[in-house]
């Protein structure tokens, strides 16, 4: 997204928090924003297959002109009937957000009509454009989640350490990943999380976790550009190292070194933590707030 769309949707959750009466409202109430959003959950289970065929039956519909939530159906908005369905499986943390980002298509002033008419002519959206509107409800659950920057004003005051996002997880009510990835993307810091699935136990390896998608800081970035995370680490990479195992929740910190996009290592420090469903490396350099360098632009 572009910093003027991210700008708009921003705007649009502080309205949002402020016709529900929820700015500096902890945990934010996810029934309030669905009220000013003027949609109604439906306590029903999407994941049910037999209950989607009933609805775009009764619908008249292909199936298509009823949004589907994410790249699985963990929420359904229907846009003229003002209807969420959420996934009944979730965690409750994860059913906020996934409620939150429904609210956001129901919410936005550009969004709902589109959805209606799409509704109305049994058509679907663009491919291009429902990407788009899905990382807009991203930001706005986002946003309203965690108060805009009030989360980040909070982790400000606290050491820079996987352990701050995951005790200011439930003040927020949000999960470990919500919060490390607000955490890491609005921090000012040359920082980045690596979230990887759970070990596997392989033959000659050790065991082996693949990489579920890497978060870099703007700062980061800048910095290291787009850096070459791995597929999949084992106990012999340098971050595969940091993964704990058995019983253990986290590593504790230690040195590691980064190559920037010049060729200069960067002495950084590394800590990971596992939920036991997912490991999180927390990556950040230690100096780069006080070393002053030319960087190469990005390549085009």
């Amino acid at each position: 997204m572009t910093p003027g769309q991210l700008a708009r949707v921003r705007k649009e959750a502080e309205r949002a928090l402020r016709e529900a009466g929820a700015l500096g409202v902890f945990p934010t109430p996810i029934d309030k924003i669905m009220a000013v959003a003027r949609v109604r959950e439906v306590k029903e289970d999407v994941l049910n297959p037999s209950f989607i065929a009933k609805l775009r039956a009764k619908a008249g519909l292909t199936g298509q002109a009823v949004k589907r939530a994410l790249s699985k159906v963990l929420g359904l908005f229907h846009a003229s009937e003002g209807l969420v369905f959420l996934s009944q499986s979730l965690m409750a943390v994860k059913k906020r957000f996934v409620g939150l980002h429904e609210a956001g298509h129901g919410f936005l002033p550009w969004q709902r009509p589109m959805y209606a008419v799409v509704e109305d002519c049994e058509k679907a959206l663009d491919a291009a454009t429902a990407e788009l509107f899905d990382r807009e409800a991203n930001v706005f659950a986002s946003e309203v989640l965690f108060q805009l920057d009030t989360f980040c004003d909070m982790a400000e005051g606290e050491a820079f350490e996987i352990w701050t996002p995951v005790n200011l997880a439930k003040r927020f009510h949000a999960s470990n990943y919500a919060a490390i990835r607000q955490y890491v993307s609005k921090s000012h810091r040359a920082c980045a999380v690596v979230v990887l699935n759970m070990p596997e136990l392989i033959e000659g390896d050790g065991f082996r976790a693949t990489l579920r998608r890497p978060i870099q800081s703007n700062r980061f970035t800048e910095l290291f550009g787009q850096y070459g995370w791995k597929d999949a680490y084992t106990p012999d990479d340098d971050l595969g190292a940091f993964i704990p195992l058995g019983r253990r929740r986290s590593s504790g910190q230690r040195s590691i070194a980064l190559t920037d996009r010049n060729g200069d290592r960067h002495e950084c420090v590394a800590e990971s933590f596992s939920t036991g469903h997912q490991v999180f490396i927390l990556i950040h350099a230690v100096k780069t707030l006080t070393v002053t360098r030319i960087i190469l632009p990005a390549a085009e």
